[in-house]
């Protein structure tokens, strides 16, 4: 059983997390920001952030990482901000979540996992979820920001498991995110002729940098050191939810049944894929 402590911090990392599709898709729609700004901007804050937070834990700045998770930890970003030019919020976060896990999964399985019948089941039902969310129609989305996102997930799964090794994870999130910056200048200087930043996309690309990012990763971080791996994971299942419910509230996007149906499908059979009798030691974080 989660103590009070572990809850809240799981609870804000997760609303950090779905925040951060929310704060993106919102900037990119409302606001005048482009997407190549919204990552520079966030990658900066975000180093910022944790420059700041290990200041003041240790009394002096020094950093872990690694520049292979840095470049992982920048395209994951990259691919983010651009695919949220026009997927919806929803959308974008299930198609995300799918593709970390995917990553994770594929990594456990190649680590010599063998899967039982009730994880194939799994994967055949959320490829089928996955297949019907991009099959023509009214409601499909761009199959060039799918694959971004898609693209984003895969880069976040992949700087997950590099991450597992990290002794510190506070020293090693925050050496990638100064690393990062770095190759979100070249990104910046490549786009500059299409540059747009204003007060407002300014202030939601602080907001996902610092606040949704930076900080929301050293609160996951933390309350990860108490949950096992299976409870990691079956948090994180919330994210596609939260920001699927706010994309509909907060933004006004329509609730479409091709959406819920590719959710329950994908949700479920992931969980099946997950969480079997004897269960496969597989767990991320993102968005």
């Amino acid at each position: 059983m989660l103590t009070t402590r572990v809850f809240l911090l799981s609870l804000f990392a997760m609303l950090a997390f779905a925040g951060n599709s929310l704060i993106c898709r919102s900037a990119l729609t409302h606001t005048g920001i482009d997407a190549a700004s919204f990552t520079s901007i966030r990658i900066i804050s975000g180093a910022l952030v944790l420059w700041l937070i290990v200041r003041l834990r240790d009394g002096s700045f020094r950093y872990e990482g690694s520049w292979f998770s840095a470049f992982a930890l920048f395209t994951y970003a990259a691919g983010f901000s651009f695919a949220y030019v026009s997927l919806p919020a929803g959308t974008g976060a299930l198609l995300l979540f799918v593709a970390v896990q995917v990553t994770m999964i594929s990594y456990g399985l190649y680590a010599g996992d063998r899967l039982q019948k009730r994880q194939m089941f799994g994967l055949l039902l959320a490829f089928i979820g996955l297949v019907y969310l991009l099959l023509p129609g009214v409601a499909t989305p761009s199959i060039g920001s799918a694959l971004l996102m898609l693209g984003s997930g895969v880069s976040w799964g992949v700087y997950s498991l590099h991450g597992r090794r990290a002794q510190d994870a506070l020293l090693s999130t925050a050496g990638n995110f100064i690393r990062a910056v770095g190759f979100s200048a070249i990104l910046s200087l490549f786009m500059l002729p299409r540059i747009s930043v204003d007060a407002s996309g300014l202030g939601y690309a602080l907001l996902s940098g610092g606040l949704a990012s930076g900080l929301g990763y050293v609160v996951w971080y933390k309350a990860m050191r108490y949950l096992k791996a299976t409870s990691a994971s079956t948090v994180q299942l919330s994210v596609p939810v939260i920001v699927a419910v706010g994309g509909v509230v907060l933004l006004n996007e329509p609730a479409t049944f091709r959406l819920f149906f590719a959710s329950v499908a994908i949700l479920g059979g992931i969980v099946l894929v997950t969480f079997p009798r004897q269960s496969i030691s597989v767990n991320g974080s993102g968005t």
